[in-house]
């Protein structure tokens, strides 16, 4: 599919280098609309031939929002304004596309976290279009987190598998069927007609573990992107900077720009991940606060550690 694309994305979308691109010649961005297709077919599916109620359907509606409206800004600008109302009314949609929604924290009222899941997940939308920066890396990420899910589910043979499982690997195929456009040097970028959706899928199934009892796997899955987004924002806005303009000061690319190369980069955030991902299955196998905060903690200086690994550069 995304081959049968490219002529299409090669007239019509082409990404040009700027200030935040770390890529050196016009590359077509648009194919991650043949990957956030195969979700959406699936959940279509899913919801004309089983009888689970909305969710599917509500699902598939908030994806293809996100992909439209991301597929339009690939090619025309959009306002920032109409891109974030979007994006809200889109996490909504899927903040509450799930077969029994569950809590994450009973003591808050149900608005009150409803609301909170959809700043967070318009954050998580956000980040992972910001994290989108060099071959290969958003390939890595999101199928680390796909992958993790689904095994985390099925090892605890929690019944949200069931419907989060098909959907999941869906997404994951269809990542690992990107690779050989994608990786390093890239002939065809996601765009945003993929990164924003896929950020969306990926917060979703995230939300449906953390909801199934597992908020530390669910914070250890995505860690680098949520840790590496967040400080380089908080270091944009203490240091003076307009926070939407076009930048390349995310911690990867710095390590790009302080010699390290693209696939030496991808690698080690790969590496990061499993660490990260075995953190969570130990945090669901032993089932203890304790455990819980531990694995956390040792997480976020893992990452941290990657972070400054990258700040330093190849020579430090």
């Amino acid at each position: 599919m995304i081959a049968a694309l490219m002529p299409l994305l090669r007239r019509y979308a082409l990404a040009r280098p700027n200030a935040r691109s770390s890529h050196a010649v016009p590359t077509p961005q648009g194919a991650g609309a043949a990957i956030i297709a195969v979700p959406i077919v699936i959940l279509a599916f899913g919801y004309l031939t089983q009888d689970q109620g909305e969710w599917q359907l509500l699902l598939a509606a908030g994806l293809a929002v996100l992909a439209l409206t991301g597929g339009i800004d690939d090619v025309w600008p959009l306002p920032v304004w109409l891109r974030l109302l979007v994006q809200v009314l889109s996490a909504y949609l899927v903040v509450i596309a799930r077969p029994e929604v569950v809590q994450i924290f009973p003591l808050l009222p149900s608005w009150l976290e409803t609301a909170g899941l959809v700043l967070g997940l318009v954050w998580f939308i956000n980040l992972t279009n910001f994290m989108d920066g060099i071959d290969g890396i958003t390939v890595v990420q999101k199928s680390c987190v796909s992958l993790g899910v689904v095994l985390l589910l099925a090892i605890v043979a929690s019944p949200a598998g069931n419907y989060v499982g098909p959907v999941a690997i869906g997404l994951l195929g269809a990542l690992v069927g990107f690779i050989p456009f994608n990786k390093h040097v890239a002939s065809a970028f996601m765009g945003d007609v993929g990164s924003l959706p896929i950020g969306a899928l990926t917060g979703w199934m995230l939300i449906v573990v953390a909801a199934d009892g597992h908020i530390a796997a669910a914070l250890l899955l995505p860690m680098y992107y949520i840790a590496d987004a967040t400080v380089t924002l908080y270091r944009r806005w203490n240091r003076g900077e307009k926070l939407h303009e076009a930048h390349r000061s995310h911690f990867y690319q710095l390590a790009v720009q302080r010699g390290f190369l693209v696939p030496e980069v991808t690698n080690r955030i790969l590496g990061l991940n499993v660490a990260l991902g075995l953190l969570a299955f130990l945090s669901v196998e032993a089932s203890s606060p304790v455990i819980d905060i531990t694995v956390v903690v040792v997480g976020l200086m893992l990452t941290a550690a990657l972070m400054r690994h990258f700040d330093r550069g190849r020579n430090a």
